[in-house]
């Protein structure tokens, strides 16, 4: 894997991570983009023995994008730190199946994580042990069989985007889990990770990392 570093600094690390990659190691074992910046670190800086690095969120495997992750233990405390206090601007953008009644709407909905099935289900009104998801979106181009909606995430809940969006009949392509047809020919589904916004984790600057989406989804919409 060749490694796209979008942000370093003496606490922080952010790279690119593509379709099919997992953020972190799982019960898999196959690789991660965790080990991959890992391996980048040691060799940069020439580290012998194990490398710290801090996870601060997640991608799913089929998602691409911007990750953030923490070379100290400072960095690691204080980003995750405006993580939990919805400090950090999560946007993401997403090709979806049909076009959403609303050209722009907040979505609140309530999640609950089946391990066994690995994805969410969905309720619209609270339940117990359910957690509230909440997400903004904005569609920006559209020609009724698919549209590009931009996603401003207010809760980072697991599937979240995926669920929220398919709950309105507007499944994310490929994504055959939450209610599309078909599967992409890489096994990704179009649901891209795209800024991030954070405030730097020994300074009062903010600083917003940005990346366009692929080539292959904009001619979807021509």
């Amino acid at each position: 894997m060749d490694l796209k570093v979008l942000y370093e600094d003496n606490h922080l690390i952010a790279v690119f991570k593509p379709t099919g990659i997992l953020t972190q190691r799982d019960k898999s074992n196959d690789s991660s983009l965790m080990e991959e910046v890992k391996e980048y670190l040691r060799e940069k800086y020439q580290k012998p023995g194990n490398v710290f690095l801090g996870l601060l969120h997640r991608l799913d495997r089929p998602v691409s994008g911007i990750v953030l992750f923490a070379k100290t233990s400072k960095g690691a405390s204080r980003l995750s730190e405006q993580i939990r206090n919805h400090q950090t601007i999560k946007t993401y953008q997403v090709i979806v199946i049909g076009k959403p009644k609303n050209n722009q709407a907040t979505l609140i909905d309530y999640l609950k994580k089946d391990k066994e099935r690995n994805r969410v289900v969905l309720s619209k009104d609270p339940k117990r042990g359910f957690e509230k998801a909440e997400l903004e979106y904005e569609t920006i181009n559209s020609n009724k069989k698919y549209s590009l909606l931009k996603i401003n995430l207010k809760t980072g809940k697991p599937h979240q985007i995926r669920s929220q969006l398919a709950s309105i009949g507007c499944p994310v392509v490929g994504d055959v889990k939450y209610g599309a047809k078909t599967t992409l020919a890489d096994k990704s589904i179009m649901l891209c990770a795209t800024d991030l916004e954070f405030k730097l984790a020994t300074k009062q600057d903010v600083y917003k990392i940005s990346i366009t989406i692929p080539k292959k989804w904009k001619n979807m919409l021509k």
